[in-house]
């Protein structure tokens, strides 16, 4: 697994940045994505893939304890769809 911290020191050490420098730089990135997502814009990074707001409806479901019907509120998802350079670099 790949954390923030460990972006933000990769970047960091490749451009000649403090670490925090690093880290705030990747912090930006998600609240710029995540400000995107809240507004309901799509993000789109080339060669990385695009972030999608889904509204999903509103639904009934079953409580799986006791069998009742229950709704389920719509919502609001995130979804990402991968660039086909990102697909094609996962495939070699």
């Amino acid at each position: 697994m790949t954390t923030t911290n460990e972006i933000a020191d990769k970047i960091a050490s490749e451009h000649g940045l403090t670490k925090a420098q690093g880290k705030t730089i990747v912090e930006s990135v998600f609240e710029a994505i995540t400000a995107a997502a809240s507004s309901g814009a799509e993000t789109s990074i080339a060669g990385f893939g695009k972030f999608k707001v889904k509204e999903t409806p509103e639904r009934e479901g079953r409580n799986p304890s006791t069998g009742a019907t229950i709704k389920i509120a719509a919502a609001r998802k995130l979804g990402f769809q991968p660039a086909k350079a990102l697909k094609d670099a996962l495939n070699k």
